[in-house]
């Protein structure tokens, strides 16, 4: 098949920042309802802490394969758009499932299809966001952030909604967000067929060197996935844990919105503050912060600290989340050939996503038995990234 043609020889399409920021916005508003109000809700409709975290965690394994296979499959098609046009409205159709009348094998079989036609989006607008990098010179964190500022405002203002429709609301809410997704994928530009795999495509994992698959390499990714990992109790049930101490949906979504803010800032500051750091240091800050806040969160409501204590302990995902985001991808940028850089990209998320997924499932039986104190086994878990990382600064220097 041939390439697309030059950059030399293709006119940048009309307001192509404007309509990849739209598209950021739109879907991310769809994730940030999801992730702190799909779990309460699950909990609301009779679901046990086991049931929550099979369905929470059966399609983070799912898209673990998936999302590289769509996104290898986008690569050869004539435009990616198409594609992305495609999996919101697959992602539409699947939302209206959780219309039914829930039962756990509904559910899950739900969440599967939901998931296998949601996540593969993301890595689709950055892929079509970075060909406009690549042939016009456009500003990628301009039009990224408006999916961070998007995602902030549906925590915020969901929570706010839930407030006074009550927790049944969210599946119609969710719905809503994606049909707005869907039509702003119409708008999306059409670039032609593309030049190089896209960032988390499976091409490339055959003619990847070995310098990938070095072992400094894979225990400093094995370690980012770890840190990442962690975060599978908070996300899968710090909101039902916040709900049943009673704090309002409307509290509830600004400490979601307050680790967003946290990270964006992060994202501002990191050059003035981290710079001049190697990937390997920024890892190892990210693992000390994650183990900090898994430390401390089960303490704060016991101790009184209330509120505040939560936001100060939301404040440290800029540290545990947006240091491990940034760590990788300096890891990549720092050490990886650009031809594999797709491949390397697509071994981060494949880490990432399998400690994730087997955190979330490990999770459901943690918080039936152990409540908010289950954030205590994250600390170890974060640990063994630290372990992971350590082990990759003894690691021998590839040839």
């Amino acid at each position: 098949m041939p390439d697309s043609p030059p950059a030399a020889d293709q006119t940048k399409p009309a307001r192509f920042e404007l309509r990849m920021s739209l598209v950021y916005a739109a879907i991310f508003v769809a994730q940030g309802l999801q992730l702190p109000y799909f779990p309460p809700w699950l909990s609301a409709n009779g679901f046990n802490a086991a049931e929550i975290a099979i369905i929470l965690s059966a399609p983070m394994f799912l898209r673990v394969v998936s999302t590289p296979l769509v996104t290898a499959l986008a690569d050869r098609t004539p435009d990616r758009a198409f594609v992305l046009i495609l999996l919101a409205a697959g992602s539409l159709l699947a939302s209206l499932g959780y219309l039914l009348t829930p039962t756990y094998a509904l559910m899950l079989a739900i969440s599967l299809v939901f998931a296998f036609f949601l996540a593969p989006q993301t890595p689709l607008c950055d892929a079509i966001a970075l060909s406009g990098v690549r042939r016009f010179g456009s500003n990628y964190p301009a039009m990224r952030i408006w999916g961070s500022i998007a995602f902030l405002l549906a925590n915020l203002g969901g929570g706010l909604l839930l407030g006074v429709t009550g927790i049944g609301a969210v599946p119609l809410m969710m719905s809503g967000s994606l049909a707005v997704a869907l039509a702003a994928s119409v708008v999306v530009p059409r670039l032609g067929r593309p030049r190089r795999a896209s960032p988390l495509s499976a091409v490339g994992f055959r003619q990847a060197g070995p310098r990938l698959f070095e072992r400094r390499f894979i225990l400093l990714v094995l370690g980012a996935g770890l840190i990442s990992g962690s975060h599978g109790f908070l996300y899968g049930f710090v909101s039902i844990y916040w709900e049943r101490i009673g704090l309002e949906p409307g509290i509830v979504g600004v400490l979601w919105s307050w680790s967003v803010v946290a990270e964006v800032f992060m994202f501002v500051i990191f050059t003035r503050l981290f710079g001049g750091r190697s990937a390997y240091a920024v890892l190892l800050i990210a693992a000390a912060a994650a183990m900090l806040r898994w430390a401390v969160m089960p303490c704060i409501w016991p101790l009184g600290l209330g509120v505040p204590g939560f936001f100060l302990a939301q404040t440290l995902h800029a540290f545990s989340t947006a240091l491990i985001l940034i760590g990788v991808q300096l890891l990549i940028a720092r050490r990886v050939p650009e031809e594999n850089t797709g491949a390397a990209q697509g071994v981060a998320f494949f880490a990432n996503g399998t400690a994730m997924a087997l955190v979330t499932l490990a999770s459901g039986p943690l918080f039936a038995s152990y409540g908010e104190f289950g954030f205590l086994a994250m600390v170890p878990v974060a640990g063994l990234g630290i372990v992971a990382i350590l082990a990759a600064g003894r690691a021998p220097a590839p040839p």
